[in-house]
């Protein structure tokens, strides 16, 4: 048995960790937003384990991007539109702008209408009032609430992410053929293999999740008083912190993408149910289907609707914040979610405008289940040209210095831009040919 001394020691490293984790946990959590989660149950349903590999393969290559963008707002002290601005053409910087803005708003009204769903199965309110509340709950709590208290609030939402292991070891699984289809690859050549395969992958490596991740860390630094006459100040020790922060993160949001896929699979694949139109079908599908013991279904569908509402709490203030960041920093306006309302107007105002037009995609006629998988297609074909920007970017000795990206990382880089970018191409390919 471990004595007092022990036990304390080892309490104090548990609590240290946990103050290390930060913008990496929050992105990496956010990266399954109801979208995600819709688009890896659709994965599971429509093609077995047959994707379930992207979830193991895709891990080294998100890390090594999301590091990229952390280190070059904890290096630089800016969010990557500004280091855009400083360093490339007009074209270029609006450019970035807009597919991050475009991508990013119709997300956010993807996500709100999963939210309004999932709500739905546990309280029988209208669709219409419950995407209201969760709207006027996001922006309440985004434009009101302190930095210091906010981030804390959107880390403990990251727990939400645990609803769908929990869900996983619910539900019984072939384990051999689990683990099997986790290590060994199996590609289609076909556009709904393909279509699914890039909306996994632009679900996964988000452009969203390149600017909020840079800007919370530019954040982190203020709110720490470490930025002095604009000029951050960064040793290895930061860089440390942020790697074990960002590792942890996206370990946490892969494990949880593999879980989707997996209970897609073994629940609504092996069912015959292979068109999974949102979450909330994905929650309600798991009911009759669970056999347990006799409460399993309902425990099922509660935990993957609460996963749901949890995580869209969390994404949706991270798809309008980042949007936000990168229209404010092409424009040189004041931002941050550490400045009051009055200090950073537009700042909000963005953030206002994005939430709002992502609401109203709901009753214009623009169907929000389509485009919860929609929007992560779109996501993987934004993804390619900002991948090219942060390759160059974070492995300029000129705007990084010694901090700047070494071999390793900028061949998973590189290979991640060619991978998504094959996708993208292959897809359209298939709709040409």
């Amino acid at each position: 048995m471990e004595s007092k001394g022990q036990q304390k020691k080892s309490k104090n490293k548990f609590l240290k960790f946990l103050t290390i984790l930060g913008p990496g946990l929050t992105t990496g959590a956010a990266d399954d937003d109801p979208s995600g989660i819709a688009t890896y149950s659709q994965t599971g349903a429509q093609f077995g384990y047959g994707q379930l590999w992207t979830a193991l393969y895709m891990l080294p290559f998100m890390t090594a991007v999301q590091e990229a963008c952390a280190r070059i707002g904890l290096v630089t002290g800016k969010g990557i539109c500004a280091v855009v601005k400083a360093h490339y053409s007009k074209s270029v910087l609006y450019a970035v702008v807009g597919l991050v803005v475009v991508a990013n708003t119709i997300n956010i009204g993807a996500d709100i209408g999963a939210m309004a769903s999932a709500a739905q199965l546990l309280f029988p309110a209208p669709f219409v009032v419950l995407t209201l509340v969760f709207t006027i709950v996001i922006l309440l709590l985004e434009i009101f609430t302190n930095y210091k208290t906010y981030s804390k609030i959107l880390k403990w939402l990251s727990i939400a992410l645990l609803a769908y292991p929990l869900t996983l070891f619910i539900v019984h699984q072939p384990w051999g053929t689990v683990l099997r289809a986790s290590i060994v690859p199996h590609f289609e050549f076909s556009f709904s293999f393909l279509f699914i395969i890039t909306g996994v992958l632009g679900t996964t490596i988000s452009p969203y999740m390149f600017f909020w991740e840079a800007s919370q860390e530019v954040e982190e630094q203020q709110a720490e008083g470490r930025i002095f006459h604009n000029k951050p100040q960064v040793s290895w020790s930061h860089i440390s912190r942020m790697r074990i922060d960002n590792n942890f993160g996206m370990l946490f949001s892969e494990f949880a993408t593999w879980s989707i896929i997996v209970v897609g699979a073994t629940v609504l694949h092996k069912s015959g149910v292979t068109d999974v139109k949102t979450a909330a079908d994905a929650a309600r599908a798991l009911e009759p289907l669970v056999h347990s013991f006799p409460n399993a279904g309902f425990l099922a569908k509660l935990i993957f609707s609460v996963g749901i509402i949890g995580l869209g709490l969390l994404a949706v203030p991270v798809l309008s914040g980042s949007a936000a960041y990168a229209v404010c920093e092409a424009f040189e306006w004041k931002s941050g979610l550490n400045l009051k309302f009055r200090r950073a107007p537009a700042f909000y105002s963005v953030i206002c405008i994005a939430t709002m037009i992502g609401l109203l995609i709901n009753f214009i006629g623009i169907d929000p289940v389509k485009a919860l998988v929609y929007a992560a297609v779109l996501n993987g074909v934004a993804a390619v040209p900002l991948l090219f920007l942060i390759i160059r970017i974070a492995g300029s000795k000129e705007i990084m210095g010694q901090y700047k990206n070494q071999w390793l990382s900028n061949t998973l880089l590189w290979v991640t831009f060619l991978a998504m970018g094959a996708a993208a191409v292959a897809m359209f390919y298939t709709i040409f040919k």
